[in-house]
């Protein structure tokens, strides 16, 4: 399993901007990870594998609010039905980071991304640092210039189910 190692080695390796912060506490939760950085929950964002007709996609989505699966069907042109939430061996094989860890690159193997545009609107957030309790702070253009993702809104209303 890839680790906060193998990201630091990614990151030199393509002259990426980002800082990985080693916490002495867990971030399972975005508070958790708000609290332990002392920011707000909307500057902590999640990276989850989806599988869109049993291919990987990666989206990076605040960590506040639900990615609603609809949205992500409909960009492909495919039902609801057929965009599952990856289970957590499915996310260890595809990505090498454990759920709770995933970094938004980095990966075993390159993602389609797809990026809300809320999370494009701060300057700077924390996501996955490759171990549950690190977290990355990087630029969200930064991550844009990595993964070439694609603008989505994945935000789920409150009444929805995603």
């Amino acid at each position: 399993m890839l680790n906060t190692d193998d990201l630091r080695t990614f990151l030199t390796t393509h002259d990426i901007v980002a800082e990985i912060i080693s916490l002495p506490v867990h971030t399972l939760t975005v508070i958790d990870a708000a609290k332990a950085v002392d920011t707000s929950p909307d500057r902590i964002v999640k990276s989850l594998l989806f599988l869109v007709q049993d291919q990987p996609v990666l989206a990076i989505a605040s960590g506040t609010g639900r990615v609603d699966r609809r949205q992500i069907a409909a960009h492909y042109g495919v039902g609801r039905k057929r965009v599952k939430l990856a289970d957590a061996t499915t996310v260890e094989k595809v990505t090498g980071y454990a759920v709770g860890a995933v970094p938004p690159f980095g990966h075993i193997q390159p993602l389609a991304t797809l990026i809300d545009p809320g999370v494009l609107q701060m300057p700077e957030i924390y996501a996955g640092g490759g171990a549950v309790d690190a977290l990355l702070r990087i630029s969200p253009l930064e991550i844009m210039r990595l993964t070439n993702a694609i603008k989505l809104d994945l935000h789920a209303a409150e009444d929805e189910d995603a």
